[in-house]
């Protein structure tokens, strides 16, 4: 529609709603018509009731932004009372973070869809609006939609909780489960790097949960020299073993040939510990068996080059 329709329609009383019908009128009024109106005083009406409209404008929008603020400030106590009753309930964290963000997001939308109907959009144009774009929508978010299903699938199934430690094999990321949301899932690597990664990856791929049971064994190797006493190596490690605090004594502790090779002995090491505690008691077992190994003087070989000189030529 044109601009001068706009204004004729304004003049005669017309909305905005009977635009449509405004350009077949304006080509039947003729120039003189227009002109007519404008002497009759319908123009200066018209800018009469300009300020009085533009102050109801003014009113409608600064009650949108407060209603808006209040409106922000409710969903933020709804979602604060909602997490406080899911973890007195005893409800898992990954659940509680999940139903977060989807009270987040609903009341969101509702929220936004009172501030566009408050402007004047008729609520059965939303409706219509929202049927005609729902293909395009759907296809658009495919892979969001994929990562909703996929983090219900995960609180529903439990493959892992917050606080896991688990590695997918499709890319090898692994670390401990920091959050679940709609539609992803935070790792914290031993590093301390936050990894992210699309709950529909992690649903549909195949993964180690380290933490699922509560406990880890730890397997290590240690090579010794073909000279050195077999017997005295495990009495050495086992006490090593026996002494250290992290690792569960009530569980299965092992020290074996692992494997004869090229430059010496391995000896193979298992025990078990919390999960928490892999990784300290992994590097603590090294240093410690270290250190008793070489005070019991057991050497640990390395490779060696012997260099023979030939005189004669």
């Amino acid at each position: 529609m044109n601009y001068l329709g706009l204004l004729v329609a304004s003049l005669y009383g017309g909305s905005a709603a009977s635009t449509d019908n405004t350009d077949t009128q304006l080509t039947m009024m003729t120039t003189d018509q227009i002109e007519e109106g404008i002497k009759s005083g319908a123009l200066q009406r018209y800018f009469d009731t300009l300020p009085d409209k533009l102050l109801a404008l003014g009113i409608k929008v600064l009650l949108t932004f407060i209603v808006v603020f209040i409106g922000i400030r409710v969903i933020k106590l709804i979602r604060k009372a909602i997490v406080k009753g899911l973890t007195k309930g005893g409800i898992e964290k990954g659940v509680i973070q999940f139903t977060d963000s989807l009270v987040k997001a609903v009341l969101g939308i509702f929220l936004f869809l009172w501030v566009i109907v408050n402007f004047g959009v008729e609520p059965t144009s939303i409706a219509a609006l929202i049927s005609s774009v729902s293909i395009a929508i759907g296809l658009a978010l495919q892979g969001s939609l994929s990562n909703f299903a996929g983090g219900v699938l995960i609180l529903v199934l439990k493959p892992f909780k917050v606080g896991d430690y688990i590695r997918e094999d499709t890319h090898g990321n692994e670390g401990t489960v920091q959050e679940i949301s709609l539609f992803y899932t935070k790792l914290l690597s031993f590093d301390n790097k936050t990894i992210i990664l699309p709950n529909g990856t992690l649903a549909n791929c195949s993964m180690v949960n380290f933490s699922r049971d509560g406990r880890r064994r730890i397997d290590l190797k240690i090579e010794i020299s073909y000279e050195a006493d077999i017997k005295k190596t495990r009495e050495v490690i086992m006490h090593v073993l026996e002494k250290n605090d992290m690792v569960l004594q009530d569980l299965q502790k092992v020290v074996f040939v692992s494997e004869l090779a090229s430059s010496g002995v391995v000896m193979g090491v298992r025990c078990f510990t919390k999960a928490g505690n892999y990784f300290p008691l992994y590097w603590a077992l090294l240093e410690e068996i270290k250190y008793s190994l070489d005070e019991a003087s057991i050497s640990i070989p390395y490779p060696q080059l012997d260099v023979h000189i030939d005189n004669k030529a």
